[in-house]
């Protein structure tokens, strides 16, 4: 039964696709998207204020909200197709690892060492590393011209750690560190992934990703209640209702539960359903974008020339990258970057 609902979906996303509103529909979605995610670094700052939230309570309060609004809407859509064969669980929990878990905690931990702008830019290595690992899993070609693009992207990316001021090293080198980490965390799990979203629709992947992070979430606040994040033992209340956050800290928190964690996640998979993967994968590129100017617009910071350099680079190494005919058909990204 949940094999012909399956069937039945994969038939109407292809009608969906053929149908130029709903085309139209999925672009202005994408739009939407890529303002709630290149956003995420500016309210995550606000909300890592002194004696506001942590990066593991943050963590703790995404997988939670977006655990419960995207199974509860997945179900509502797709009923019986939103449950996975038995054969698929471990493939989910693997992903739920690496796209969630290890992807959310190592971008949260760097972007509160790093800058918004930096986070927006790292972020641009996920297509170089997902080409990278599914060439090694044999998914993709290893052409001459997509191997020269990595190079070049990971070459542009290691200008923040040995090209900039020595002041800026020092103050950003762990997180831009940890963020890098947390790409190819998260291009691992796009790879990982790409047998599941040819099996189920993208809004059920996502949702059970989130769902299995879950039981990850006792280890994140235990962390800070232990007092092995911050050398002082703080109560589970403070950890995650901290008294001392600021009405700013409390507004951003909630914004990025409802719009980067919930609503972007919905109209990602809404995308997805009526657009070609590779189409929205163009749209990631916006995100930079986003944050560099609205971190130096709200949060006063001054880009560098070798940051500049930095993201052309970049930028040139994806396009490399992206531009060669994949082998098989484009990683979906269901999940987000941070």
């Amino acid at each position: 039964m949940a094999d012909c609902a399956r069937s039945r979906y994969r038939a109407r996303m292809q009608s969906q696709r053929d149908d130029a509103g709903g085309r139209a529909a999925g672009h202005a979605a994408l739009v939407v998207v890529q303002l709630c995610f290149g956003l995420i670094p500016i309210f995550g700052k606000w909300a890592f204020a002194p004696d506001a939230f942590s990066p593991m309570s943050l963590g703790a309060w995404r997988m939670a909200s977006a655990a419960i609004v995207l199974s509860a809407v997945a179900l509502l859509v797709y009923r019986r197709a939103a449950l996975p064969a038995r054969g698929d669980l471990g493939r989910l929990v693997l992903c739920s690892i690496l796209g969630v878990v290890a992807n959310m905690t190592l971008y949260l931990e760097g972007l509160k060492r790093s800058t918004a702008t930096n986070a927006g830019l790292v972020m641009c290595l996920i297509p170089a590393f997902t080409f990278a690992i599914a060439a090694l899993a044999r998914q993709e070609r290893l052409e001459a011209a997509r191997a020269l693009g990595l190079f070049i992207a990971l070459t542009g990316a290691s200008l923040l750690f040995w090209a900039e001021r020595p002041d800026l090293v020092r103050a950003n080198g762990l997180g831009n560190a940890l963020m890098s980490l947390n790409t190819l965390s998260y291009a691992t799990y796009l790879v990982l992934a790409r047998p599941l979203t040819r099996r189920y629709p993208p809004l059920v992947v996502i949702a059970w990703v989130f769902v299995l992070s879950v039981p990850w979430i006792p280890l994140l606040v235990w962390r800070e209640t232990s007092g092995l994040a911050s050398g002082v033992p703080h109560s589970l209340h403070d950890v995650l209702l901290p008294p001392a956050a600021s009405p700013r800290a409390w507004r951003a928190l909630v914004f990025i539960l409802v719009f980067p964690t919930s609503l972007a996640y919905l109209l990602n998979a809404f995308a997805l359903s009526r657009l070609r993967a590779s189409t929205t994968a163009v749209y990631v590129y916006v995100q930079p974008v986003i944050s560099g100017v609205c971190g130096w617009w709200l949060l006063g910071e001054e880009p560098t020339a070798v940051l500049f350099l930095s993201a052309a680079v970049i930028f040139v190494g994806i396009w490399l990258v992206a531009r060669t005919p994949r082998a098989v058909g484009p990683v979906r990204a269901e999940a987000s970057r941070g």
